[in-house]
């Protein structure tokens, strides 16, 4: 027997994965480095010597397989024979937070668990939108950072070992789903509150448009690469709820069309859920605050927003609705969901 217990993608040629043998012996293995064996203890993980060539971003794989399988753990030490330039790369590519030197040439390198879930390595499969150098231009009236393009294909990927499935976003392409999309969106219950029923040829060019504005990103989500729902996810600052609130820069909204009734279980809702919030604060760690709009007579929605940290800032009037206006700020999704020690987000969706 040969688990793999985590895997990430550091490149395109190369990944980390942790791997337990039948005895329970643990290795982190790097493509084209020697395998690295270690030991846990407790909070701490005592890892052999690493070659001059080891990527620091490969230790996420080795987190990831401690914070994904232990709910209770709030953060971990690594302890690993390297140089201080090594602990230095690995801080500042935000795969730890700090590090001490215990004795020369042997380093502790701390890391937080809300630290990890914030690395998007594990889980983009797309290039993220912080990328981009703030850029002002001018939407009407509006002054805002210039948006990147879109993406296409799948932009994120996670395990779900509560539902035993995995969760993935991607951009809508309108061969493989506008069927899909045309048969949602004239579905009574997604009517009501879409407002957007219509032909193919309608839909089509509803979705043409916005692969033409950067301000909106057109999602189809998938249960093992099943879809099952549609997503847009906006910007905020030329949008039109923004003079409604003190809008910042990077906030961002969403809106939600479920399409697939099989896939509305209090699980799977929970687990698209928080996996969206996870996609949108990874996409651009710029972002600190995600807002929602739903109808003000939608209240299963808007009571289930606020038990998953989002607060209720206002009632609002927009030209097609009125609405509840609520934001989920980015350390109260690390602290609600994260760090909860550690619930249904770690049991739902948060562990690969």
């Amino acid at each position: 027997m040969n688990n793999i217990l985590f895997s990430i993608s550091l490149n395109e040629y190369s990944q980390a994965t942790i791997h337990e043998d039948s005895e329970g012996q643990k290795q982190l293995r790097v493509t084209g480095l020697a395998p690295v064996n270690y030991q846990e203890q407790a909070e701490r993980i005592l890892l052999g010597p690493l070659s001059a060539s080891f990527p620091p971003q490969a230790l996420l794989a080795l987190l990831g397989s401690r914070f994904s399988r232990s709910k209770k753990c709030a953060r971990l030490m690594l302890e690993v024979v390297a140089n201080r330039a090594f602990a230095i790369h690995a801080t500042r590519l935000g795969v730890i937070d700090g590090f001490s030197e215990l004795q020369p040439g042997i380093f502790e390198l701390q890391c937080k668990r809300q630290t990890f879930w914030q690395n998007p390595l594990p889980w983009l499969t797309a290039p993220f939108s912080g990328y981009t150098a703030p850029d002002w231009c001018f939407s009407g009236e509006k002054r805002h950072p210039r948006r990147p393009p879109i993406s296409s294909g799948e932009v994120y990927r996670r395990y779900l070992p509560g539902l035993n499935a995995s969760f993935s976003l991607r951009t809508v392409n309108l061969d493989r789903d506008l069927q899909a999309f045309n048969k949602w969106m004239n579905l009574e219950q997604i009517a009501y509150f879409w407002e957007q029923t219509g032909t193919q040829e309608e839909h089509a060019a509803y979705l043409a448009e916005l692969f033409e504005d950067p301000r909106v990103h057109p999602l189809i989500g998938c249960f093992d690469d099943e879809p099952f729902a549609y997503f847009e996810v906006y910007w905020c600052k030329e949008d039109r709820i923004a003079p409604y609130y003190d809008v910042h820069d990077y906030d961002r909204g969403w809106h939600v069309a479920i399409g697939e009734s099989k896939h509305q279980s209090v699980g799977k809702l929970k687990a698209w859920f928080q996996s969206l919030m996870h996609y949108i604060f990874l996409d651009d760690l710029r972002t600190q605050r995600i807002l929602g709009e739903p109808r003000i007579d939608h209240g299963r929605q808007i009571d289930f927003l606020k038990s998953q940290g989002y607060g209720h800032l206002k009632s609002i009037q927009l030209p097609h609705k009125q609405a509840a206006l609520l934001r989920l700020e980015r350390e109260t999704f690390l602290i609600h969901i994260v760090c909860d020690l550690y619930g249904n987000f770690y049991v739902a969706s948060m562990a690969i």
